[in-house]
């Protein structure tokens, strides 16, 4: 267990959504915290504890200026990742996701690091039809229904298992879909905004999630523990697409999406992004590869994460309602970034 007082924690992704939730915890606690952030980065979800936090200047692909950032450090949280599910990030993603893995896990066994907490996603278990209830056992299974996303973190994690192999002690978390305030334009937080300016449609999938705030405790958990080769789900519930809507437009106050999103419509809706992309240059608003997500049904185990000691869940409901009222406050100036107290 890590002794707060000369524990020095490396956080990469800091400024991101993740991140900057476990730098407001760590430093919290207690921990003197050193975190990468890339060039030109916004510093909006890290405004209250930036003064805190060592920041490094570097990207998890430059390994040069990854050398400097890891001179004292004991222990590492790895929360830097790009999400997308266009064609066209692939090549950088794999980049980040992957060769950016293997340069903070290479790095962590050349300076001896005490142990590394990474995070990896549910979409690295590997999903297929044929197996819609998954948990920590399920070995990775190559299928259709695979992103290029999950084929990253799938590898990203294999790196994390390299590392461990060679001595280094590591724990991984999978979150579902993570929930909570913070950039209202980026990921599943952008469906608050969404459904407030009218989002009309629902889909018929289902999926898990999570807060953002679990997710940072888990880790925090994890690191100040012996635990070492371990993975672990975290997933609050799993909840249908339509309930979560259905969910956020009440707590928003606003009209619930009435038109249902069935396969068929989500393969036609694909097409017509892609063909507006090629013939006007706008950027879809689906792909082919969330466009098919969005009607699938995956049920994701919680049953190993809440054997941790003292963790726990908390409510979805309430994290849709806390999201929700710091939502409508930002909106009344301009959709500036929110953080949710612990």
């Amino acid at each position: 267990m890590p002794d707060p007082k000369n524990a020095l924690i490396l956080v990469t992704g800091g400024t991101g959504f993740i991140g900057s939730y476990l730098l407001r915890l760590l430093v919290g606690n207690g921990y003197r915290v050193r975190a990468l952030r890339r060039a030109g980065s916004p510093m909006d979800l890290v405004q209250d504890v930036a003064d805190q936090v060592e920041w490094v200047e570097a990207d998890v692909t430059d390994i040069v200026a990854l050398e400097d950032a890891f001179r004292g450090i004991s222990h590492v949280c790895h929360c830097a990742a790009m999400v997308s599910f266009h064609p066209k990030d692939t090549r950088r993603m794999m980049q980040i996701n992957v060769e950016g893995t293997a340069n903070i896990v290479n790095l962590a066994l050349d300076f001896g690091i005490q142990k590394l907490v990474h995070v990896s996603s549910i979409a690295s278990l590997g999903r297929v039809k044929e197996r819609p209830e998954l948990d920590e056992s399920c070995a990775w299974v190559s299928s259709k229904s695979n992103s290029q996303y999950a084929i990253s973190k799938y590898l990203s994690e294999q790196e994390v298992w390299r590392g461990n192999a060679e001595g280094l002690p590591v724990a991984i978390v999978n979150p579902s879909v993570v929930l909570g305030s913070g950039f209202w334009d980026v990921g599943a937080t952008k469906m608050f905004k969404q459904l407030y300016q009218g989002l009309k449609f629902w889909s018929i999938g289902r999926t898990g999630f999570v807060d953002v705030r679990d997710v940072a405790g888990a880790m925090l958990l994890l690191l100040e523990s012996d635990i070492n080769g371990e993975r672990y789900i975290l997933n609050a519930e799993n909840m249908s697409f339509r309930d979560l809507f259905f969910a956020t437009a009440d707590a928003l106050g606003v009209k619930r999406p009435f038109i249902k999103v069935t396969p068929l419509l989500a393969e036609v809706a694909w097409r017509v992004e892609w063909l507006k992309e090629k013939l006007m240059g706008a950027e879809p608003v689906v792909t082919r590869e969330s466009a098919r997500s969005s009607v699938s049904s995956f049920y994701y185990s919680n049953a190993k994460s809440l054997r941790l000691p003292g963790f726990s869940y908390r409510p979805l409901n309430q994290t849709i309602q806390d999201s929700a009222a710091q939502f409508l406050e930002a909106a009344r100036d301009g959709y500036s970034a929110r953080v949710l107290p612990f």
